[in-house]
């Protein structure tokens, strides 16, 4: 996975030139933090409809959906297009000072954010109080929600499928699991 955005990002402030604004949300820009479906979809829908999305991505590995594959155009699966076009990407370790100084300024140049962390993950990375601080709107994309007894764990589309009985009624006798569509 490499960068499609200069290097000289790293140390200059704000956002990246982009397209010409278009469409109902044009010049919205969206930070992208969300990796797998739900957040992904969410600024797939923004860019649709004209944003500026911009996607954060791990250095060397990229969306984990980048492997969901086959099919695969080059190194990267087809799954992972389906629900990532339309946007920009840059590759940044999130783990390191200078990573979260990158998206500190991206996150404050931003109109909206979004992310799907579980709730620890945001903390230990320093996004949470990078929350508090931004005038972008914030989008926080959760399986289970924040709390409750299920607050903070992963949510995917099987578990969810299993938890409400959808899985039990479709398919064939074998375990069967529904597909993205549903």
């Amino acid at each position: 996975m490499t960068s499609d955005l200069p290097a000289t990002l790293a140390a200059g402030p704000g956002w990246p030139p982009g397209l010409p604004p278009q469409g109902p949300l044009g010049g919205v820009r969206v930070l992208d933090l969300s990796r797998v479906l739900a957040g992904p979809y969410c600024c797939l829908v923004l860019a649709d409809l004209g944003a500026d999305v911009l996607k954060v991505e791990r250095p060397g590995l990229g969306d984990d959906t980048r492997r969901w594959g086959p099919p695969f155009h080059g190194e990267d699966a087809a799954y992972f297009f389906s629900v990532n076009r339309d946007r920009r990407s840059i590759a940044l370790d999130l783990r390191t000072l200078a990573g979260q100084a990158v998206v500190g300024r991206l996150a404050q140049a931003a109109d909206v954010v979004v992310e799907n962390f579980l709730p620890r993950h945001l903390a230990a990375l320093g996004l949470e109080a990078l929350r508090d601080t931004t005038d972008a709107v914030w989008v926080w994309v959760r399986g289970a929600g924040g709390d409750g007894p299920d607050g903070g764990k992963p949510g995917y589309d099987v578990m969810a499928q299993a938890r409400s009985g959808l899985m039990s009624v479709t398919g064939t006798t074998e375990p069967t699991k529904v597909g993205v569509a549903v």
